[in-house]
């Protein structure tokens, strides 16, 4: 008969203790770990015995007689989606998809298969209800015969189910709410996650039918559940996004099979998310023509260039104390950006409010936004505009030099693609670059202050 026994469990990384101790030794972080009870079956032989020879399933082999072949991925049907995870879905793998409550992961998950013809698919659901699936799936205007729905949370129930259906896809939505009964703790505890998905893992391995897991997040960001959850699974995807606006961002975290640079963009409409395939149309959509404050940057995330609006707007500080906040922008480096403003070209802006925004209600995190960065808030400072038709690109340094970035001619190109008539770029970019083929204007600059010169004289 098995026996029944409180174990503690780290929520971080999901160490076991016997007892409850305030920091844990593996990872270091404080008050993670939680009680559980867990069933404890006696064991079915002795530990430490060695299996005789020749009941091992397989046997070690050198690397050369390893063969190798191509993956072979699964088409979604979704361009973003099969970007992200690196050219479609990869038979017999596990992709997570992480995101905040509401921000539109099952609507995701479930269009995408809506769509997909000439597969089984097996839509197992611990959150909601099939009459509530149903709506979802006519409001989005999808219809799939070989779409199967179960509302289930027992790991045991949904591989007999699985056997039953034999699909070709297996969706479950969440991880947090399924439990097994090899473990009497509650659904969404860290032993449970971390034994369900180990399981998951192992029918798809063998079975080399691909699962998507949708999993929720904790209040710092992070997938919840043990950090054990990321390692297991082959895929890790963020679904990212402002509810205040109608942008949703799908990034890779982690790819077995593929780019964790790659990035899509969607757009959340009545009946469901639509792709967007030029983020940079989508960006620039406001006339800022004769405004302040202002300034169009050449980015990158992936292998896709776009351009975005970058706001600022400087003030004097109203209350004494200059107020600095930072919108899509790592704030820290803005600050970074603005002591180099008043050490290496003179502007005092320690006395007044810096705000910045990037348009969209996107993050962005590439260092050429630098230089696009300063010229808004230089902009903002003086009232003055920057010259419609202009964009740049740069990394800023501390030294006040503006340093050379990668892919400068997907940024050029795309630049010239949306009408651009000047661009800003580091000088040392210009290097064995034949600029003869080119519409657009190139305006090398080796220092903040050159820049500055060229857009506002």
């Amino acid at each position: 008969m098995a026996k029944t026994k409180s174990v503690y469990f780290c929520n971080n990384c999901g160490a076991e203790s016997p007892k409850w101790i305030g920091r844990c030794p593996v990872c270091g972080e404080w008050n993670t770990y939680v009680e559980e009870v867990v069933s404890v079956k006696p064991a079915s032989s002795s530990a430490g015995s060695f299996a005789s020879p020749g009941e091992s399933k397989v046997r070690p082999q050198r690397i050369d007689e390893i063969q190798v072949t191509e993956e072979s991925r699964i088409d979604l049907g979704n361009g973003e989606l099969n970007r992200v995870l690196g050219g479609g879905l990869v038979r017999g793998s596990l992709v997570l998809i992480g995101g905040e409550p509401g921000i539109g992961k099952s609507t995701l998950i479930l269009q995408t298969v809506l769509a997909l013809k000439g597969y089984k698919i097996l839509y197992v659901s611990g959150e909601e209800s099939a009459r509530q699936l149903k709506l979802r799936a006519e409001r989005i205007g999808g219809s799939a015969p070989d779409c199967y729905i179960v509302c289930e949370t027992s790991l045991e129930d949904i591989f007999v189910h699985i056997r039953n259906v034999a699909p070709d896809i297996v969706v479950i939505d969440s991880i947090q709410t399924i439990a097994t009964t090899a473990m009497e703790s509650s659904p969404g505890s860290v032993g449970q996650v971390r034994e369900c998905a180990a399981s998951l893992l192992k029918f798809a391995k063998q079975s080399n039918t691909p699962v998507l897991l949708v999993g929720h997040i904790n209040k710092e960001g992070s997938i919840a559940g043990p950090k054990v959850l990321e390692h297991i699974v082959d895929t890790v995807l963020q679904f990212e996004g402002d509810r205040h606006y109608m942008y949703r961002i799908l990034r890779s975290i982690k790819n077995r099979f593929g780019s964790t640079s790659e990035l899509g963009i969607y757009e959340m409409r009545q009946d469901g998310l639509r792709e967007v395939s030029n983020p940079s149309e989508m960006l620039l959509t406001q006339n800022h023509e004769g405004l302040s404050g202002v300034a169009i940057a050449v980015t990158i995330e992936g292998i896709r260039p776009f351009l975005i609006e970058t706001q600022a707007l400087v003030s004097t500080a109203a209350y004494g104390t200059p107020q600095r906040s930072a919108t899509g922008f790592d704030l820290r480096r803005m600050n970074m950006l603005l002591a180099v403003l008043e050490k290496r070209v003179g502007f005092k802006l320690a006395q007044k409010d810096v705000f910045l925004n990037i348009a969209g209600g996107i993050k962005v995190n590439d260092p050429a936004m630098d230089l696009a960065v300063i010229s808004a808030i230089l902009s903002s400072n003086m009232d003055m505009a920057i010259e419609a038709g202009t964009c740049m690109t740069g990394e800023v340094g501390l030294s006040g030099e503006i340093r050379p970035v990668n892919r400068i001619e997907q940024r050029i190109l795309e630049a010239e693609k949306l009408g651009f008539k000047r661009m800003l770029i580091p000088q040392n970019n210009l290097k064995g670059f034949d600029t003869s083929r080119l519409k657009i204007e190139l305006i090398p600059v080796r220092k903040v202050e050159e820049a500055f010169r060229q857009l506002f004289g």
